[in-house]
């Protein structure tokens, strides 16, 4: 397939490599120069607008930083110039609405579209190991998961347009609940004497057993390798957490939804990342 993919930064880079690698011809575009050059060099086509990069293609994919970038790439350099045949594929993190507002847009004038966001960090888009929440209807999420597939492990069918976001951000704000929770769960016992392999090793089989604790130790030289071991460099940054944080939040108000924890959570993150955004979001282990 002939896939535009617009936006290469840590993410978007090693997704549109990974579509190189599994044999699609990749037309590449970022307003960053050495990213465009990264991605020439992992065997893609640089151009100099999304405009130019979408001619001609079987699919789109989006990797951007919010919504309102994400609006105006689809309305001023997607639709109208991407094929109608096309299928869009926006696997930016944003918000629910103008996800919605976006995919309407899109389908007014004849495109397939899909919000198709993802779980796993740059470890996962660089490996192609990722797990993708996809909102849409049925004949465009068929369309999409094949292009999908070749950046994932998994691509999951979440709903009608919307409901990938909406998987994305209630799963990231579990995923803040749980961190902050192991964390202080882990310190406590370190504080109360009980060494915390011990604490890990018995926790992790019984009924503490969670994601942040098996899979993602927060504590340095205990349970599996994390970025705690990398004194907390690489990872999911405490920034973007934080930028999921407020994005569930913002839904959960529209919604009606009582999140105390999660709204908890955000607060705990927002004194955190004001020093230490760039730091994985397991660092907040560091706080107790």
């Amino acid at each position: 397939m002939k896939i535009a993919f617009i936006g290469l930064g840590n993410m978007g880079g090693g997704m549109a490599a990974n579509l190189v690698k599994a044999g699609h011809s990749v037309r590449a575009f970022d307003l960053s120069t050495p990213a465009r050059e990264a991605a020439e060099a992992a065997g893609c086509a640089a151009f100099d607008s999304a405009k130019t990069a979408c001619e001609g293609v079987d699919a789109v994919v989006s990797m951007l930083p919010n919504g309102a970038i994400v609006k105006a790439v689809y309305e001023n350099e997607v639709i109208g110039h991407a094929p109608h045949t096309a299928v869009l594929i926006d696997c930016s993190t944003i918000d629910v609405a103008t996800a919605r507002e976006v995919a309407d847009a899109a389908h007014a004038q004849g495109y397939k579209m899909v919000d198709a966001p993802v779980s796993g960090g740059i470890a996962a888009a660089a490996g192609g190991t990722l797990t993708f929440m996809v909102g849409g209807e049925v004949h465009a999420f068929d369309a999409a998961k094949p292009v999908l597939e070749a950046m994932g492990k998994a691509v999951i069918h979440a709903g009608a347009v919307g409901a990938g976001q909406t998987a994305k951000i209630c799963n990231n704000m579990l995923l803040a609940i749980t961190m902050i929770g192991t964390a202080e769960a882990m310190k406590m016992a370190q504080k109360l004497g009980l060494d915390p392999q011990k604490f890990y090793e018995i926790s992790s089989q019984s009924s503490g057993y969670n994601w942040s604790l098996n899979a993602y130790t927060p504590m340095p030289g205990v349970g599996v390798e994390s970025p705690a071991d990398r004194d907390y460099q690489g990872g999911f940054a405490t920034g973007l957490m934080l930028k999921d944080l407020r994005l569930a939040m913002e839904a959960a108000e529209g919604a009606g939804a009582n999140t105390p924890l999660g709204a908890h959570a955000r607060e705990i993150y927002e004194e955190f990342a004001e020093d230490n955004a760039a730091l994985d979001f397991s660092g907040i282990i560091k706080t107790l």
